[in-house]
This record gives structure tokens, C-alpha cells and sequence, in this order.
């Protein structure tokens, strides 16, 4: 375990303070900032109601929010498009916007069983990690699939991700995996693969929603996001519904925030709104506005 993930872990087991003693030193500062993921807007952007180039005004416009998540979905073939890639650079930076990262799908599973298939897997990822770095990113996010034993797919998630975050690296791009979806939805899973390959470029994206593993089968979600803390690199604030106080009624964010708080994490939590009752846009006010409650709490 190197230096920086030790001192973060025990800021974590020693984190179990009230929300408003984590940050003694310095009560100007704001615990945790927002930006906002694409795949908020995506019924929007796949009507082609909204143009992907346009996210970042929206975010900044419509949102006051300042940094930015975006999902290699709506430019899935632009990846190696050097012109179209600095016009989004171009067009954030306008906005006075910050690129965070790059939600990877869709380009094969870094754990599958069939060795050549997850080299290719491996190596389709490293145009992202290209992308990223044009863009002013930090991260790609991927997601760590496979098949077989427990143990089985631990091992050859662990080959691949090793092999895409020693590439990434060779850029000063990291590679985060995010709780998304069979065993990455199984907090002990994730976290045993983060030890496993203990890079300082591997990391999580803890989702506070996403810990369904397969068809009724759920993980604890507060459990999960503890598990998953002491390597994240970004968090996603899920929300689907609200109730009459404008709490989501899936995740207690009060308690969940506290949970990231306590594990040292003071970054960008980012709006990822997938509900149906209210439209996308009133979906990320509403996220937003909680968020801001519960940092205003903190004070």
C-alpha cells in the first residue's frame, strides 16, 4: 500500500465524526464541489434534442455548475477526431467549464475470459485515455465485466485494468471503475481488485445507486460506497425520485455524504439523475439543490 492510500485510509477509519467536525481547519472551504455527468441530459442528447457539444453550456447556463462528466456514447466516433475533440476543449474552457473525465462503455470487457478478446478490450480503451488527455481530464472511467468464479473474474479484471491503468499512466491519465452491474457492483469485489493491482492510477467511482449485481440480487449501498472510498477518485450522487422535501427517497444522502466526507474525499460529486418523474432538467435542480443542503449542513 503506497503512502498516499495509507494516510487515506486511516483519515477514513478515524473519519467517524458529526458532518460538521470533518472540516475544522478551514470553514471557508467547501467539503465537496458538483459537477454534473452527460448521461443526466441523455434522453435529451439521444432525441437529438441536444447537441453534445452543447453540454458544457448547459451545465454552466442552465446549472451554474462549472466542471463536467462526459459519456463517450455522444461522440463515440469522434474518440480519434483531434479537431472535434479541441473544439469541445474549446468550447469548455469558453464556458469557463473543467473536463473531469470520460465515461467509457461499449468497448468490450477488460475481465473477459477469452484472452484475446480482453487484450482487445484492453486496447480499445487507449484512445479514451488519448481523448482524455486532450480534453484536460484526470480520468477514464471503464467498467470491470467478466465471467466465471468470483475469484475467476477477480483475477482477470485485475489482468486487464493493470494493463489499461500502465497506459494510462504513460499519459497522467487515471483509470477509475465504477460499481456498474454484476460483480463491480459487489463493494468487497471492487476493493479487493483495487488491492490487488494497487496502482496509484487505478481507482473507483463509487455510484450510490448502482449496486444491483444481478436480477433481485442487491449490495448494501452504504456498505458498498465505504468499501469503495478509499480508492475513489470521483463519486456519482444517483438520484431517481424525490419525495415532498426534496430528499431522494432511494439513498439518504445525509448519511451517504458522510460516508464519502469521512473517507477523506473532497473533490467533485457529480449529478447522474435517471428518474422518470421528473424531466431531466428539473431531475439535476433538484439533485443539485440536495446536495447543496447537505454541504450546507456541514457549516
Amino acid at each position: 500500500m503506497d503512502r498516499r492510500r495509507f494516510l487515506k485510509t486511516i483519515s477514513y477509519i478515524t473519519g467517524g465524526l458529526t458532518l460538521s467536525g470533518l472540516y475544522p481547519f478551514n470553514k471557508n472551504k467547501k467539503p465537496f464541489k458538483i459537477s454534473l455527468a452527460e448521461w443526466s441530459l441523455h434522453r435529451a442528447l439521444f432525441s437529438g434534442n441536444l447537441d453534445h457539444l452543447d453540454f458544457c453550456k448547459i451545465a454552466k447556463t442552465e446549472f451554474d455548475i462549472s466542471a463536467i462528466e462526459y459519456v463517450n456514447t455522444f461522440f463515440f466516433e469522434k474518440a480519434k477526431d483531434k479537431s472535434y475533440l479541441t473544439e469541445m476543449k474549446k468550447r469548455a474552457d469558453d464556458h469557463g467549464v473543467i473536463s473531469l473525465l470520460i465515461m467509457c462503455d461499449s468497448e468490450g470487457n477488460l475481465g473477459d475470459p477469452d484472452p484475446i478478446a480482453r487484450t482487445k478490450a484492453v486496447e480499445n480503451h487507449y484512445k479514451w485515455a488519448e481523448a482524455a488527455k486532450i480534453l484536460g481530464c484526470h480520468s477514464i472511467r471503464v467498467n470491470a465485466r467478466s465471467s466465471g468464479s468470483y475469484d475467476e473474474q477477480l483475477e482477470l479484471s485485475a489482468d486487464g485494468l493493470r494493463r489499461l491503468t500502465e497506459f494510462g499512466d504513460t499519459m497522467g491519465i487515471n483509470t477509475i471503475v465504477e460499481n456498474h452491474g454484476g460483480l463491480s457492483s459487489n463493494g468487497k469485489w471492487l476493493s479487493a481488485i483495487m488491492k490487488k493491482v494497487d496502482h496509484p492510477r487505478l481507482g473507483t467511482l463509487p455510484d450510490f445507486g448502482n449496486f444491483r449485481i444481478q436480477e433481485d440480487e442487491w449490495y448494501d449501498r452504504y456498505l458498498g460506497v465505504r468499501e469503495l472510498m478509499p480508492f475513489a477518485k470521483a463519486v456519482s450522487a444517483k438520484s431517481h425520485d424525490f419525495d415532498s422535501h426534496g430528499n431522494e427517497i432511494n439513498t439518504d444522502y445525509y448519511k451517504m455524504i458522510k460516508i464519502v466526507l469521512s473517507a477523506g474525499y473532497d473533490g467533485y460529486i457529480g449529478i447522474e439523475y435517471e428518474g422518470n418523474t421528473l424531466n431531466e432538467m428539473a431531475g439535476i435542480k433538484a439533485t443539485k439543490d440536495l446536495l447543496i443542503r447537505v454541504r450546507d449542513s456541514l457549516k
